[in-house]
C-alpha cells in the first residue's frame, strides 16, 4: 500500500506542476490562434497520440458491458466543454478569478462523492480540510480574484469558469463509477469524443481555421504532448484507482505553481502572502489526506 499510495501523490504533484505551467503556454499561444481553435487543436493532438499507442497497445477498452451515454457525458465534461468555457470565460474576467474558480473543483466533488462514490464519504475532516486548502489559494491569489475586468459580459465570463469547475466534478464522478477499463483507451475516447465536439463549434464561431505561424504550432504540440494527452491519462489512473476526492488535491497545488512559474520566467511580483497561502493549502491537504498520509509512511 505505501509504494501504491506514494505513486498517486508522485502523479498529483506532476499533474499539478504541469497544468500550473498550462497557463502562460495559453497567453503565448493565444497570440497565434483564437480560443476555440486552440483548445481544437490541443485535444485533437492529444487524441491522435492516444489513439496511436492505444491501438499499438492492442486496442481493448472496457471488460464488461459499460454504459456509453455516460462516457459520452464524461468526454463532453473533462476536454471540449470545460476548454471551451475557460477560454471563453477568461475573456471577461481576471486570471485570478479563473485560478479560484478552478480551486473550487474540490468543492463540487466533496458532495458529489458523498452521494455517488462509494467510500467516498463527505467526513468532517476531509471537509475542514478542504476549505483551508481552498482558503489558501484565496489568500495566495489575493485581491486579484475579485478585481473587476469592466467587461459588459463579466458576470456570465464568471459563470462559465465556474461551469468549468463543475464539469470537472461530474466528468471525475462519472469516471470512478465506471466498470474495469483500460486506462489509456479510456483517455483516448475521451480526447477523441471531446474533438468531435470542439471542432465543429470552433468552425461555427471562429470559422475555417487559419494556418498559425511555427511558433505557435509548437506551443499547441507542448500543449496537445504534455498538459493534455500525458496529463489526461494520469488522471484517468488517478480517478479509477485513488478516487475523485484525491484527484482534486492537484487543483490547489495548481495556483501555487502558476504563481512561481509566473514569478520565474514571466518577472510576475510574489505576493508578500506567499508563505502563509502555502502553509494553508499544505495544512488542508494535510488534514483531508491524513489517512492516506499515515499509509504513505508507515513502515513495513
Amino acid at each position: 500500500m505505501p509504494d501504491r499510495m506514494g505513486k498517486y501523490w508522485a502523479m498529483i504533484a506532476t499533474l499539478g506542476l504541469v497544468w500550473g505551467g498550462t497557463f502562460p503556454l495559453i497567453k503565448f499561444a493565444l497570440e497565434g490562434i483564437t480560443p476555440f481553435w486552440l483548445a481544437a487543436g490541443r485535444i485533437g493532438f492529444a487524441a491522435a497520440l492516444l489513439c496511436t499507442v492505444w491501438v499499438w497497445r492492442g486496442g481493448g477498452l472496457f471488460k464488461e458491458k459499460t454504459n456509453w451515454p455516460a462516457v459520452m457525458i464524461i468526454g463532453a465534461a473533462s476536454t471540449a466543454l470545460p476548454f471551451m468555457l475557460i477560454n471563453w470565460g477568461q475573456q471577461h474576467v481576471s486570471a485570478g478569478f479563473t485560478g479560484l474558480s478552478m480551486a473550487a473543483i474540490p468543492l463540487f466533488v466533496l458532495p458529489l462523492a458523498h452521494l455517488f462514490v462509494p467510500g467516498e464519504r463527505m467526513i468532517l475532516r476531509r471537509t475542514i480540510g478542504f476549505v483551508i486548502g481552498f482558503v489558501g489559494v484565496a489568500l495566495l491569489i489575493g485581491g486579484k480574484a475579485f478585481e473587476s475586468s469592466n467587461s459588459e459580459l463579466e458576470l456570465l465570463g464568471r459563470f462559465a469558469c465556474l461551469s468549468a469547475a463543475a464539469c470537472y466534478a461530474v466528468s471525475s464522478i462519472l469516471t470512478r463509477r465506471l466498470p474495469p477499463v483500460d486506462p489509456v483507451g479510456l483517455a483516448a475516447i475521451l480526447l477523441v469524443i471531446g474533438s468531435f465536439i470542439i471542432v465543429p463549434v470552433a468552425w461555427t464561431l471562429e470559422g475555417p481555421p487559419a494556418l498559425p505561424d511555427s511558433r505557435t504550432l509548437a506551443i499547441i504540440a507542448f500543449l496537445g504532448l504534455i498538459p493534455t494527452a500525458a496529463a489526461n491519462f494520469l488522471r484517468v489512473i488517478v480517478v479509477r484507482e485513488a478516487g475523485p476526492t484525491f484527484m482534486t488535491l492537484t487543483n490547489y497545488q495548481v495556483p501555487v505553481w502558476a504563481v512561481v512559474i509566473g514569478a520565474l520566467f514571466l518577472d510576475e511580483a510574489l505576493p508578500g502572502s506567499m508563505l502563509l497561502a502555502m502553509a494553508l493549502i499544505l495544512s488542508g491537504l494535510c488534514i483531508s489526506q491524513w489517512g492516506a498520509l499515515r499509509r504513505l509512511f508507515a513502515q513495513g
